[in-house]
């Protein structure tokens, strides 16, 4: 979740009146020519099991800048160790609606000794990480720079960290798409190798760390061959590739994907051999005791041609397991009831407005679940249609309103549109959230680093970008990790904060909050200031919540 403290976000004094770094929120995007206030120390909080950033604006006309590590010291034997990112610029040449603009937009966080880019402001992004077994209290140290071979002002930080902890497991399940092949592509390399393989694993890590699951992956069906009427399935590779994942050994914090995909088998040709397949992946994850919650992605937003697919689809997988939901990303429609076991349309199927509606049936989320069978889920997930699909503002006025103001993942957007998703999450009440595609840009003939404009909008399905040998500041193949991502974690931290509260007995204030913060899918708040206060008051009211039961086990509502 974003910073706590309003002296964080609330900016006082002008960058330009003094050569010393200046901090801003991490919710401000810093672009050249706009102006941005700033203060002389960090002040942050965050939770135990949560990350937190804040952004050091140093001087202007740096070229080569080198960071010493940062350890902030407190009460506890560990101190909290800083990663520090440069962020780089994109170059918007058409903005994805008219919240965008054209222009330099910092998305990408590269090494800090990367070199710097002609014309832009010199950004630290600086994130402090405070596992569970962090002792809470007062942490402090200072960030020391050296631009040019000078040392310039030290930038002190404080973190306060609180006594109330996250789940390092997320608990609103997502799945957001990432790509072997692609990966390989952008990065050129073989998809067989060890090395790419190796660097999906680091894609999926990243992804993780941020709260997120991820399908697709290898891509790769396990092999199956039939006997008797049954699936005789070799999970070895498939396991290999994915048990780390699901079993919390990927990452220290013992975080682990929330959901997984049945991968569709060519070999499994015959409605009953594929009835046989799915039997068996299904079984393989109770079999292993994997928590996941395991789903058959059906047709992709099935257009009227593909409804009978997606109905012989729903009824094969049903005969295989009741275990395996079928996943269907299409908006409340008659041609397609009953073979859905997660429902999932767009953003805007859930928020009528005033004007045209980007969505052919805008239901409620209430009426929508009146409408379904008890047991079904309902996930949603963003595409174009929150920000226009053709990119630059629409030439009538009514159908621009209609495509502005949408949380949104696009670059040239207000970060606090990137964070919104986890706060309306928690007050809309959804199930998940999908997204289809995390490194779209790779698999296309553009430079991902020069241009990631896909669908009408600057990112739309891209999150990473390429770091590769060949480009200065890099060493070896790896992820780059985006600032909107950043932003999308820290909401999904948000959505951890709105919950526990509600687990507290705290459920109207926490509802309230998060509607101060977005009131609907189209009426988010992106003045920081506003989302600082939020922040203060919930932490406030959740830490004097947490110390009164501590001694007691708190049960998360269901």
């Amino acid at each position: 979740m974003g910073a706590g403290w309003a002296a964080q976000w609330m900016l006082a004094g002008m960058m330009a009146a003094t050569p010393e770094p200046r901090v801003v929120s991490s919710l401000e995007k810093v672009r050249p020519g706009v102006e941005v206030k700033g203060e002389k120390e960090a002040r942050v909080s965050l939770a135990r099991g949560e990350c937190e950033a804040a952004q050091v604006v140093l001087p202007p006309g740096l070229s080569r800048v080198q960071v010493k590590p940062l350890a902030l010291r407190g009460p506890g034997g560990a101190p909290l160790e800083a990663a520090v990112w440069r962020e780089a610029f994109l170059d918007v040449k058409t903005p994805s609606n008219a919240k965008g603009a054209t222009g330099p937009w910092p998305d990408a966080l590269v090494p800090v000794e990367a070199p710097a880019q002609p014309g832009v402001p010199t950004v630290l992004d600086v994130e402090l990480c405070a596992p569970e077994a962090q002792a809470p209290g007062t942490y402090q140290g200072a960030l020391r720079v050296e631009a040019d071979g000078k040392p310039l002002a030290p930038v002190p930080f404080t973190a306060e960290v609180q006594p109330f902890v996250l789940p390092a497991t997320a608990s609103l399940p997502t799945s957001f798409g990432v790509s072997l092949y692609t990966i390989a592509k952008a990065h050129g390399l073989k998809p067989e190798s060890p090395e790419a393989r190796e660097l999906l694993g680091a894609y999926a890590r990243e992804l993780l760390a941020h709260r997120i699951s991820a399908h697709g992956m290898s891509m790769d069906a396990p092999p199956v061959r039939f006997e008797g009427g049954k699936a005789v399935v070799d999970f070895r590779a498939y396991d290999a590739e994915m048990a780390p994942f699901l079993e919390g050994k990927a990452l220290p914090s013992g975080a682990r994907f929330t959901t997984a995909e049945v991968r569709d088998s060519r070999l499994a040709r015959t409605d009953s051999e594929k009835e046989a397949y799915y039997r068996a992946f299904a079984e393989h994850f109770r079999q292993k005791g994997w928590r996941a919650q395991l789903f058959f992605y059906a047709k992709d937003e099935p257009k009227p041609e593909d409804v009978p697919l997606v109905r012989s689809q729903a009824l094969r997988v049903r005969a295989a397991s009741k275990d395996v939901p079928v996943l269907v990303t299409a908006p409340l429609d008659e041609a397609l009831r009953g073979s859905a076991d997660i429902l999932t349309p767009t953003l805007n199927c859930f928020f009528p407005r005033p004007g045209p509606q980007t969505c052919r049936n805008v239901v409620p989320l209430p009426a929508l679940r009146g409408k379904l069978a008890p047991q079904t889920k309902v996930w949603w997930y963003q595409s174009c249609n929150s920000h226009g699909c053709t990119g630059g503002p629409a030439e009538e006025a009514e159908v621009e309103t209609a495509y502005s103001g949408w949380a949104s993942y696009m670059v040239d957007h207000p970060a606090p549109l990137n964070r919104a998703m986890g706060p309306l999450a928690f007050s809309a009440g959804v199930d998940g959230e999908l997204y289809f595609d995390t490194v779209y840009a790779y698999n296309t003939k553009k430079d991902p680093w020069q241009d990631i404009f896909e669908f009408g909008g600057n990112g739309d399905g891209t999150l990473f970008y390429p770091g590769t040998p060949a480009r200065p500041g890099f060493s070896r193949h790896q992820p780059v990790t985006s600032l909107r991502l950043k932003h999308i974690r820290d909401g999904l931290e948000d959505y951890e904060y709105l919950r526990l509260l509600d687990a507290l007995g705290e459920r109207t204030f926490a509802r309230e909050a998060a509607r101060r913060l977005a009131r609907s899918g189209y009426e988010v708040e992106t003045d920081t200031r506003q989302w600082a206060q939020v922040r203060q008051e919930i932490t406030t009211r959740l830490r004097k919540r947490w110390e009164a039961v501590r001694p007691k086990r708190i049960e998360a509502p269901k």
